[in-house]
């Protein structure tokens, strides 16, 4: 059975920040724009950087659910886990889920 928490609407509602950080490292690696990378190189670089903030953002978020008893997940025991708050194994989903919730929050040319 799965548990869950009001308090996930917040932390996943941190995903519309996602494109906006990556729009901004854009500009921080190429600030004149003179470089501006290929679809291919754009879309491995925002994947990874949404991978490592989403894993960050995890274990951030579970570890102070944890300090209150209330986290609503529990790795402890599976492969890849990391003090039971994420697991390794997921950074095919956040890298894909990163990218979608890019494409999601992305302005619209209207």
């Amino acid at each position: 059975m799965g548990h869950t928490s009001l308090l996930m609407f917040p932390i996943y509602g941190c995903g519309a920040l996602l494109g906006p950080i990556g729009e901004l490292v854009d500009s921080w690696l190429d600030p004149k724009g003179t470089f501006p990378p290929g679809p291919v190189e754009r879309a491995v670089r925002h994947g990874l950087i949404y991978m490592v903030l989403i894993f960050v953002a995890e274990y951030i978020s579970g570890a102070f659910l944890t300090s209150l008893g209330m986290c609503p997940w529990d790795y402890s025991g599976r492969f890849s886990s990391v003090d039971g708050l994420i697991r390794l194994d997921f950074a095919p989903l956040w890298f894909g889920t990163g990218l979608l919730f890019e494409q999601i929050t992305k302005k619209k040319g209207w």
